[in-house]
């Protein structure tokens, strides 16, 4: 495990800048140290050898004493400084970074195992950066910069004294490189537990309502606990081996210390020595081996922090190969999607959904009385909404090609520029996200001081009930995912959001919006999408109710098929 990884400072330009003025500070106090020691054993030596000091002499030396200990201490203010600031910044940076690579590459790709991944990475797991980058890389320059230069001096002051601490050096990292590889086992182990408990809790709280409506909501509980076990029980081994080491360190280095005052008193003893010079030895010894006890003091944070780190570069670099390159923009506005042979292989399973799907969607005309209604048809597990996937640019097909046909008659696959295509696109998801707050602003948006587009949209999609049936009425506190709303209330919560939101969009994505409704709650969808219609807006609709493929002024039958009957 190497104690700094090379991608950190590749990825994260805090981390390197924090690095470069780590190092200056480290410098810095380097020369403090030594500065300090000396200044130190030449008063108390001149006082014991010859029982008192000139008063200027004394002044001077207790004035240069005073200096170097303020500037010691805004060296170490500056490190604690900067290096939260760097912390926060390098964690954000790779957080950042992990959502963005997983939103690029696409649901299929940030599914399953993946989506554990990021959601740990993404809220708790980078956080274990944080005492890595504090506590034990100033420790690690620290040692690189501060013991050479003390070694140095030690040289000059007591050549014996430098040879009992080169021979004893070595055994500091050798110990710690053994501690080191019984600690990364452990904080993999612990990170794979926490990624592991990440996962059920998100499976868990996506399925309460089914499982509550089943009256299971408890049984899971039992899993989620024994995981949490799991969790302590490798934190606690990760924590058991850093403070062992950390004894067996203390004990290496006291030792060490212990041999060279000896050896120093012997020579003052024999007068083979100065005192002026033993004293110094004596202060500057423990200053070697400072920095190496530093580490092995905060040697878990790095197994912890570099675990995590690396967890975070191997996803970001596993998708490299197949992200897609994006730079190109739209010439112009879209008039059909072309899909051509269109397969997609549905996770793990032997199963192309869809398959061989070949449609050309013609858009609306943006004019009043000028939309279209598309469905795309099909049973249960047949790849409709991956079709969606598909058309809306977040997923490549295995087989067969997607593209965008321009007003011009130009044809451009259809990912060449997903910021052109999205900016006319609005998609409402089967299960809308919607945020937590008063129900204006999460319904409003941008249009939430909008009376009128409020009042007009909410007619619309039956909301005006809702919100009338309310005390607070548009002040109705919302929470997260729609918490205090009915399904079907989130349904027009989303509807009505997506009518304000999307104004100047031309497309309309909408995944089985009827799904788990009542026939009231169809019906405001139905009046929805005619409203789209009628406003010159192409509505593509993934429908299993015969209400919606009855509005349908294009209907695409979607299926799968099992790859055995594909062929390789």
């Amino acid at each position: 495990m190497k104690p700094l990884d090379p991608r950190l400072l590749r990825r994260a330009r805090a981390a390197r800048r924090y690095v470069v003025l780590t190092a200056g500070l480290g410098l810095a106090s380097a020369l403090l140290i030594v500065a300090q020691a000396l200044l130190v054993a030449s008063l108390l030596g001149a006082l014991v050898t010859h029982g008192s000091v000139a008063g200027s002499t004394a002044a001077r030396t207790l004035g240069l004493l005073g200096a170097v200990a303020a500037g010691r201490a805004v060296v170490a203010w500056a490190q604690e400084r900067y290096a939260q600031k760097a912390a926060a910044q390098t964690v954000a940076e790779l957080r950042s970074q992990v959502v963005a690579h997983a939103v690029a590459l696409g649901p299929r790709w940030a599914s399953g195992a993946r989506r554990a991944e990021v959601a740990t990475l993404a809220t708790r797991g980078l956080d274990a950066l944080e005492p890595y980058l504090v506590r034990y890389l100033p420790s690690l320059l620290l040692t690189a910069l501060v013991t050479p230069t003390v070694l140095v001096v030690l040289g000059v002051l007591d050549w014996v004294s430098l040879l009992v601490c080169l021979g004893t050096l070595p055994l500091v990292p050798l110990f710690m490189w053994l501690v080191g590889m019984m600690t990364q086992g452990t904080s993999e182990r612990r990170l794979v537990v926490v990624q592991r408990l990440g996962s059920q809790v998100l499976d868990l709280l996506a399925g309460l309502p089914t499982l509550r409506a089943f009256g299971r909501e408890v049984g899971p509980g039992a899993r989620v606990r024994s995981l949490g076990e799991a969790s302590k029980k490798a934190t606690l081994g990760t924590l058991r081996v850093a403070f062992l080491s950390g004894m067996v360190l203390e004990l290496l280095t006291t030792l060490s210390v212990a041999v060279v005052a000896v050896g120093v008193g012997l020579r003052l003893v024999d007068g083979s020595m100065t005192l002026t010079a033993g004293l110094a030895v004596i202060m500057l010894a423990p200053e070697v081996y400072l920095p190496l006890r530093a580490v092995g003091a905060q040697f878990h944070a790095s197994t912890d922090g570099l675990a995590a780190a690396g967890s975070a570069f191997s996803l970001l670099e596993a998708g490299s190969a197949v992200a897609p390159e994006r730079e190109a923009s739209l010439a112009g506005p879209v008039r059909a999607l072309l899909l051509d042979g269109v397969s997609v292989r549905a996770g793990d399973r032997a199963v192309e959904a869809p398959s061989g799907l070949t449609a050309r969607i013609a858009l609306g005309s943006g004019q009043a009385r000028g939309g279209r209604v598309v469905v795309l048809r099909g049973p249960s597990g047949a790849g409709k909404s991956t079709t969606v996937d598909v058309l809306l640019g977040l997923l490549r097909p295995d087989r067969g090609t997607a593209r965008l046909e321009l007003a011009d008659g130009t044809i451009v696959p259809l990912d060449v520029s997903p910021a052109s295509w999205w900016a006319q696109v609005l998609w409402v998801p089967q299960r809308p996200a919607i945020a937590p707050g008063a129900l204006r602003d999460v319904v409003g948006g941008a249009a939430r001081d909008d009376d009128a587009a409020l009042a007009a949209a909410a007619r619309t999609t039956g909301l005006d009930v809702v919100v009338d049936g309310r005390p607070d009425g548009w002040g109705t506190q919302v929470g997260l995912g729609g918490v205090g709303l009915s399904v079907g209330q989130r349904q027009r919560v989303a509807l009505t959001a997506a009518l304000l939101a999307g104004a100047g969009r031309s497309v309309v994505v909408l995944d089985e919006p009827t799904a788990h409704l009542d026939a009231a709650g169809e019906r405001v969808v139905l009046d929805t999408v005619r409203a789209w219609r009628d406003a010159g807006r192409t509505v593509i609709v993934v429908a299993h109710r015969e209400s919606l493929v009855g509005l349908a002024d294009q209907v695409v039958d979607v299926a799968a098929r099992a790859l055995e009957a594909v062929g390789p």
